[in-house]
């Protein structure tokens, strides 16, 4: 369903009204908290320094319990059709598959809901698999929350597995599933 032209770009100053609005509208990139608000005041206070550290990779971080953690290696980009749709972002360990237990998984995504149920993430996560298999992973795990029908049909049609369920700090339960991404071993992409 997704447009041919659908494709994921490095956050951009051109995209960044788009954003913006998005969050006004009351959308989260993070799906763990909302930081709608948070996002629009730094990103009005000085919009090259919001992008700059949307992107980096170092610093802190503030988990969805409101810990300060060390920022890991990530890729954010924006989904983006001709205009901007939501973010798909990857974190991992260099070296490792293995990630922090702060860290919920090694991919993250949320789409404005007006783009929602068109395919969007579905081919957002299949397109940011190779980039997660160029950063040196054999394997990515990635949660959803374990009522999100959505999601989780998002992640078994780019071939995840379920793998278990986990209870985060403020007792949300996650399932967990894995995506294999050894050469020839995913089935179902989208």
């Amino acid at each position: 369903m997704t447009p041919p032209g659908f494709r994921l770009i490095a956050p951009n100053l051109d995209k960044l009204p788009q954003y913006e609005a998005a969050l006004a509208w009351g959308w989260s990139p993070d799906t763990e908290r909302d930081v709608s608000a948070e996002q629009i005041a730094a990103l009005r206070g000085n919009r090259h320094s919001f992008l700059f550290e949307l992107t980096r990779l170092d610093g802190i971080v503030l988990t969805a319990c409101g810990q300060a953690m060390p920022r890991l290696p990530s890729r954010v980009y924006w989904l983006d059709d001709g205009e901007f749709c939501g973010v798909a972002t990857l974190r991992f360990v260099a070296g490792s598959d293995t990630l922090p237990d702060h860290v919920p998984g090694h991919i993250g995504y949320a789409v404005v809901p007006w783009k929602r149920r068109l395919g969007y993430a579905t081919r957002g996560l299949a397109l940011l698999l190779p980039i997660a298999r160029e950063v040196g992973l054999a394997r990515v795990d990635i949660t959803c929350d374990d009522d999100n029908e959505a999601s989780r049909r998002v992640i078994v049609n780019n071939g995840g597995a379920l793998i278990g369920s986990r209870i985060m700090p403020g007792g949300k339960t996650k399932l967990v599933f894995r995506i294999d991404l050894a050469p020839n071993s995913r089935q179902g992409a989208a």
